[in-house]
């Protein structure tokens, strides 16, 4: 048995990955990335920067990406839970404006694999939240991009999370799906 059990949702490239974790009186262990097991999984992106973050209940971070140095992500949980989305937003799939979301939390230790070509985003679900995702390319703040999380074109169907969802400025003002263009992820 590998290190790690690769999930194939419908949109291909997007992978939820469930790790082996070695459990007993004393706590766990698990390994969260071992480059040629993810390789061997079509996962062999390189990965340049990780980020944490931590928010709160009602929190919505998203729906981003970027327009140059596209990025493809790892990410998990390591305190609270969160339900995280991806969309496709690559013009020549066949899955374009589709989406899919998986429940992330520090008891299911589930990671989350996000390509490039793919809008990102989650909901924090607990009291609070720990974040933690792998980056392919370094973040980069003029070249950010976002969907609205209730674009009425995509139709992401986010969970009742038992108050208001708590927006940035910045992701309140994101440009509707079908006004963009998705230039940047054309060739993806």
């Amino acid at each position: 048995m590998g290190k790690f059990n690769f999930i194939q949702t419908e949109l291909p490239g997007v992978v939820i990955v469930e790790p082996t974790v070695f459990g007993d009186a004393r706590g766990y262990f698990m390994e969260t990335f071992q480059k040629e097991e993810f390789a061997a999984a079509g996962i062999a992106d390189e990965f340049v920067q990780d980020n944490q973050s931590s928010s709160t209940r009602g929190v919505l971070r998203g729906l981003h990406f970027q327009t140059e140095h596209t990025q493809g992500k790892l990410v998990r949980v390591v305190k609270g839970e969160v339900f995280d989305v991806a969309v496709d937003c690559r013009p020549g799939s066949a899955t374009f404006g589709k989406w899919v979301g998986v429940v992330l939390s520090a008891e299911n230790k589930k990671q989350f694999y996000v390509p490039k070509g793919f809008a990102h985003g989650f909901l924090v679900l607990s009291d609070e939240a720990e974040f933690c995702y792998k980056c392919t390319d370094y973040y980069t703040p003029s070249a950010e991009g976002g969907i609205p999380y209730n674009d009425p074109t995509v139709g992401i169907q986010w969970p009742d999370c038992g108050c208001e969802y708590r927006l940035s400025e910045k992701d309140g003002k994101h440009t509707p799906f079908a006004q963009q263009s998705f230039d940047c992820f054309k060739d993806m």
